[in-house]
């Protein structure tokens, strides 16, 4: 793949986000801010970019710890496969995710600030001690909002909503994103949730889980308490 390549698949998941009508005002607020880093990985069910993969977010984390403002996300673009249905992307998302995480464990501990048991409603993915809530998108999804032609993650870390909690923002924001999204999608997504209430593993694939599916990701990194983010 030439950087030309990647290149025009990046453009391309930016003008996505772009439009109009895409109900995320976050990821408007990062695109107008130019907070928003992309990588193109070649095929996600090889594991042969996850240090690449893993360098490229320890770097987004250090940039978005040495800045003062939010709304900043990273995503990784995977050029393949042509997914088939949400159950495929879904089970990649987590074989990705659980890869990133054992590589992740031998220099980082979870970030304390929320909890590494993804079946605990304080659940958050965690690299280099920084949390991430995830959105997956790919063609095949359910909902109109994730449906990128590439298979692809953002990474959105979990602290700039917890800033936005203490700005007293997060309310009006999530109101105005689930007003967009029923506008664009023709409802809001099932699986949303708010964080503390369920675990927010079940909405990182778009996929609407049965009520007693429960995630695969095994987190080995170090047994630590939760505290809660403040």
């Amino acid at each position: 793949m030439t950087a030309m390549e990647s290149q025009t698949i990046i453009k391309e998941y930016l003008a996505f986000l772009d439009n109009k009508a895409f109900p995320c005002v976050g990821a408007k607020a990062a695109l107008a801010r130019q907070h928003i880093k992309c990588m193109v990985a070649d095929h996600m069910e090889c594991p042969k970019d996850d240090l690449t993969i893993l360098q490229f977010l320890y770097d987004f984390v250090d940039e978005y710890r040495n800045s003062n403002e939010i709304f900043h996300s990273a995503a990784i673009i995977f050029k393949a496969p042509a997914l088939l249905n949400e159950a495929h992307f879904d089970e990649l998302l987590w074989k990705r995710l659980q890869a990133l995480a054992d590589l992740d464990k031998r220099n980082y501990h979870h970030d304390q600030r929320v909890n590494a048991d993804p079946s605990s409603a304080h659940f958050s993915f965690s690299l280099k001690e920084e949390a991430f809530f995830i959105i997956g998108m790919h063609p095949a999804s359910s909902r109109k909002a994730r449906q990128f032609k590439y298979p692809s993650l953002a990474f959105n870390p979990h602290d700039q909503f917890e800033k936005l909690k203490e700005a007293d923002r997060y309310d009006a924001m999530k109101a105005v994103v689930r007003r967009r999204d029923i506008a664009y999608s023709g409802s809001v997504n099932p699986m949303l949730n708010d964080f503390g209430d369920s675990s927010e593993a079940r909405q990182y694939s778009g996929r609407n889980y049965e009520d007693q599916w429960q995630c695969p990701l095994n987190s080995k990194h170090a047994k630590n308490e939760h505290h809660s983010a403040t």
